[in-house]
């Protein structure tokens, strides 16, 4: 309760004695619908003890079982120098160097049972008629989840670049599932952005000052993933020498991203599922259960509902991963992101030394880049992009400035057009798109698949049926 002896002054018009409420009985009313507002409110005397704190400021600074005693010792955080140096930044001093009193408004980040919290603070001198003695007022709002969400917004226009509505629609649910613990699956194709999407959601979440540890489940060898999700220990399998930390260990209270969730063997799926549904495991050779708190951000660029129903992917796993399922559109399904595109990676590139401040692609060079179907979707049109810079003469990138595939697209399309039925199009088409992709992946054609956003058998049949196998 705030203590009996100070009275803080009401600004108020002359009134007849009549119309004065007693000033001991109005105490009791004000204090009580403080205690009731969310806005934190603390009142301290000049050296900085607290007097008087309502619940919201004791929730803000996460002390509801241990009350402020002093400004200077709120968990961490100093709000007496804090206020100090406010006032300083604010000129709110007077001739001798101390602070004149007057409210100064900024803003904290503090640190809070692990979290982070980004508080605003309204504060400043009210006179009492006690004695002339004068009290801080300090007000405090939680500013956390606006900030948050304005910095979902201001990255998404640096790494997201869109006018796109599916896209933006996508950013738009970010906003709302970053700050949760919930598991999200990002389904497209290759190039589309899934990783920055799931880097996004973590730099955003609860869990930003916390690792981000990514893992490629195509990337590592099928007898060494359990290894390398869960760890093991020393002698657990032939060459363990040492025991060696898992990923989901070094993910703790962060996030763990599985990309390509679709590589992860059928005999794996049963331990993973439990790792994600009950956040417990063990490592290879160990009877020990270790619990882990670890958000799950998992990626595909094939369909994993369709993988589910052909027995190649367990239900149970899929229905626990895909809480919050995102699909990213391909960038041909999005094709007025392309100009967009352009002038992101220029301005990128010129980070990295390219001259790029005055480059404009040219009408003809736009056309072809519309017209082309971006098999590597974003990820080719940035290294196209490049490629053109490199190749360009002068100011404006030409068509014989792009790269080869893109060219050759325009001219097998128009000849197609006017020589080919419907049927042999269609079938050029798909013959031009597997040969970009086995060209980007070095005839690798497990990669390429992957790239087209198909499984490896659909693209033996396709092949077999164009005469390509």
């Amino acid at each position: 309760m705030l203590r009996n002896k100070y009275n803080l002054q009401q600004p108020t018009e002359k009134r007849h004695d009549s119309e004065v409420m007693d000033e001991n009985s109005l105490a009791p009313i004000l204090e009580a619908i403080v205690s009731y507002i969310d806005e934190g409110v603390i009142i301290a005397d000049p050296s900085g003890n607290v007097i008087y704190q309502n619940p919201s400021a004791m929730q803000l600074f996460g002390m509801e079982n241990e009350p402020v005693t002093r400004l200077r010792d709120i968990g961490s955080f100093n709000l007496q120098k804090a206020m100090l140096r406010a006032a300083i930044d604010a000129g709110e001093m007077d001739a001798a160097g101390r602070p004149t009193g007057q409210f100064v408004r900024f803003e904290h980040k503090v640190e809070i049972n692990d979290s982070h919290r980004y508080l605003q603070f309204h504060c400043g001198l009210i006179d009492t008629n006690i004695k002339n003695e004068r009290l801080r007022l300090i007000m405090v709002r939680d500013k956390t989840e606006q900030r948050r969400l304005e910095a979902v917004f201001d990255h998404s226009l640096q790494d997201m670049s869109t006018n796109d509505p599916r896209m933006l629609e996508i950013l738009n649910r970010i906003q709302q599932i970053a700050p949760t613990n919930a598991s999200l699956l990002l389904q497209g194709e290759s190039g589309t952005g899934k990783t920055q999407l799931a880097r996004m959601i973590h730099r955003y979440s609860h869990r930003s000052h916390m690792p981000f540890v990514e893992v490629n489940c195509a990337a590592i060898p099928e007898s060494l993933i359990e290894s390398e999700l869960f760890g093991h220990i020393r002698g657990a399998f032939t060459g363990a020498s040492h025991e060696r930390t898992g990923r989901f260990q070094s993910a703790h209270k962060g996030t763990l991203f599985l990309d390509e969730i679709t590589e992860m063997p059928l005999h794996l799926q049963a331990k993973l599922l439990r790792a994600v549904q009950d956040q417990e495991f063990e490592m290879v050779g160990s009877d020990k259960t270790i619990k882990v708190d670890v958000r799950i951000i998992s990626a595909s660029n094939r369909n994993l509902k369709d993988m589910v129903n052909n027995d190649e992917f367990r239900a149970d796993l899929f229905y626990r991963l895909a809480v919050i399922p995102l699909t990213i559109p391909s960038l041909r399904q999005r094709p007025g992101d392309i100009p967009v595109l352009i002038d992101h990676f220029c301005q990128r590139l010129s980070l990295r030394g390219y001259n790029t401040s005055e480059l404009k692609c040219s009408n003809d060079a736009m056309r072809l880049m519309m017209d082309y179907p971006w098999p590597g979707n974003v990820r080719e049109l940035e290294n196209a992009i490049e490629h053109g810079i490199i190749c360009t003469t002068g100011e404006i990138v030409e068509p014989e400035s792009l790269p080869q595939d893109i060219r050759d697209y325009q001219q097998g399309d128009l000849l197609n057009k006017q020589t080919v039925t419907p049927e042999r199009r269609a079938g050029d088409k798909d013959r031009r798109n597997i040969e970009a992709a086995l060209k980007q992946c070095g005839g690798n054609k497990a990669q390429a698949a992957q790239l087209l956003g198909i499984d490896r058998t659909t693209l033996w049949r396709r092949m077999q049926k164009i005469n390509m196998a």
